[in-house]
């Protein structure tokens, strides 16, 4: 199971036309005809020279005889050289040995004492051959010049060698055959020829669906295994070696418990009893949580199945990108519609706040004011959901953009700029929105300065760039970091620990960073703290 341009890939599904046999073909066809007809010259050779007095030749027919088989065999001999060389041409050989055949044959029966002497029949070999070589082309026309030519034979052979003249009628029976045989041969090439173009069809029909098959099993997100009854893999796609987190393609002869003892016993209880259902299974070399569907393979002498893994984790993201994208769209308009009584209210309490009342008063206005901006933030964050499909890249340099977000955010926070280290690897360059950018940094950079010591050097910029040319950006800092049972829910929508959070940052840092081609996750930091780390130019399966 284990691609090409689009055109390339679209030619592979055009039907390929019906092409005639190549000329290899019919040269190698007309070789083996020529065997054929050497080996009747060696036998008419033999015959005369062995069996002589069998044959009934009279004094004159013994010498003409033995010569016509001589220069029969030569001829033949000859004709193989010719196709050797491959010259003259195919047809012009063809019509040529047929019509020294029907010479050689008509020169044969005159001196073995005329047409019932039965050597006439040989000729039928050579027209039925004739009309298969030549797929029914001019094969009556080989049949006319047969028919005449013994015609001619049996009238020299009256004029001189007083034959019987009733024997006409056995030339005209031997003629008709020969006609017979010619349209048998015109007939049978039609139909080989036209069962050659349906075979020619249906062999590029099976080699377009098997190559149509072989491309969807090759991009299939879930894996596809085919085992044997042994549990030998057969069979795979890129997807399982991923899953399994084994390679299959350089370990030939690879089973299913060197790979996956508990996917081997699955495969050995469903031997067992192939009616159980499919079954989940948390493959421990990846992690990856998968449903396994089992289905037999019905082949003779092939007891093995199809084993086809369902990647949940994909299933299960793919739920959720539909649940949130139409949580979004319903978000983002409930937010618009708030906005507008959010400002009034707003306004309402300023204007209150202005008449003097008392303590308590001040206090409940105070509320109001904090609470309608926490509502107002809930909102904007809210608005930002439809931003991601609005991303202009541009390209920069990461180091400058850096340099840049660190001197604002500390000037907005009045934090001391030793709060935050910069290690800069030369060159970083990237393609991204600038103002998606600024805006993941600044959540992933307020979240660091909110749990860290707020000592120097607490959060940390690194960016670096591999020798593939993949420039990484981790932002990490020295607080508590996050507990194990906590790192699942981290880029949920609307989860957080703080009462006073929204719990969309991260979730819109992710999404903007999948919109601009890259990818946010978040990493184990070896000293302790929280580590999130941004790939740039390409988006991760986690």
């Amino acid at each position: 199971m284990q691609d090409s341009s689009a055109t390339a890939q679209t030619q592979i599904f055009r039907l390929r036309p019906y092409s005639p046999p190549s000329p290899e073909a019919l040269w190698r066809t007309l070789y083996f005809f020529n065997i054929y007809r050497l080996i009747l010259g060696c036998v008419l050779v033999f015959l005369f020279g062995m069996h002589a007095e069998v044959l009934q030749l009279g004094p004159y027919g013994q010498p003409l005889f033995y010569h016509a088989s001589i220069a029969y065999a030569l001829s033949v001999l000859a004709s193989l050289l010719a196709i050797k060389l491959r010259k003259p041409g195919f047809s012009l050989q063809l019509g040529a040995q047929v019509g020294i055949d029907i010479a050689c044959v008509a020169v044969l029966t005159y001196a073995a004492g005329g047409v019932q002497s039965g050597l006439g029949i040989l000729l039928m070999v050579s027209l039925a051959a004739a009309g298969m070589i030549s797929r029914g082309r001019i094969t009556l026309f080989f049949a006319a010049i047969a028919s005449i030519t013994m015609l001619l034979e049996h009238f020299y052979a009256v004029l001189t060698a007083d034959a019987d003249i009733m024997q006409y009628f056995q030339v005209g029976l031997l003629s008709t055959a020969y006609f017979a045989v010619a349209w048998s041969a015109h007939t049978l090439a039609k139909y080989a020829v036209a069962s050659e173009r349906l075979a020619t069809q249906r062999g590029a029909e099976l080699a377009n669906m098997e190559e149509a098959n072989r491309l969807v099993i090759q991009g299939l997100p879930d894996g596809v295994l085919v085992v044997d009854e042994g549990g030998a893999i057969r069979q795979h796609n890129p997807s399982a070696e991923r899953l399994l987190g084994c390679d299959l393609s350089g370990h030939a002869g690879a089973t299913l418990q060197e790979c996956a003892p508990r996917l081997a016993a699955m495969f050995s209880a469903w031997r067992s009893d192939t009616a159980s259902a499919s079954e989940g299974l948390r493959l421990p070399s990846t992690d990856r949580l998968v449903r396994v569907r089992f289905l037999p393979v019905r082949q003779e002498d092939f007891g093995g199945a199809l084993l086809i893994l369902e990647d949940m984790q994909r299933v299960q993201a793919q739920a959720r990108q539909i649940k949130l994208a139409a949580l979004g769209r319903l978000t983002a308009n409930i937010a618009h519609e708030i906005r507008n009584p959010l400002s009034a209210i707003s306004y309402a309490v300023e204007l209150f706040r202005e008449e003097k009342e008392g303590p308590a008063q001040d206090r409940l206005v105070d509320i109001i004011i904090q609470n309608t901006r926490r509502l107002n933030s809930i909102v904007q964050d809210v608005m930002q959901l439809n931003r991601r499909d609005r991303a202009q890249p541009e390209h920069m340099n990461l180091g400058d953009e850096l340099h840049y977000f660190v001197r604002d955010i500390c000037q907005a926070e009045h934090a001391p700029p030793a709060m935050f280290v910069l290690e800069i690897q030369p060159a970083c360059e990237i393609t991204f929105d600038r103002g998606h950018l600024n805006q993941v940094l600044w959540n992933l950079c307020g979240n660091a300065m909110r749990y860290c010591s707020k000592q120097a050097a607490s959060v940390k910029l690194v960016a670096a760039k591999t020798v593939d040319g993949v420039v990484s950006l981790d932002v990490s800092d020295d607080g508590a970091g996050v507990s194990p049972a906590m790192e699942q829910q981290l880029f949920e929508p609307f989860f957080t620990t703080e009462s006073s959070g929204t719990g969309l940052g991260l979730y819109i840092a992710r999404e903007l960073c999948e919109a601009n081609g890259a990818a946010l996750e978040y990493v184990r930091h070896p000293g302790g703290g929280a580590a999130f780390r941004i790939t740039f130019g390409g988006v991760s399966e986690h």
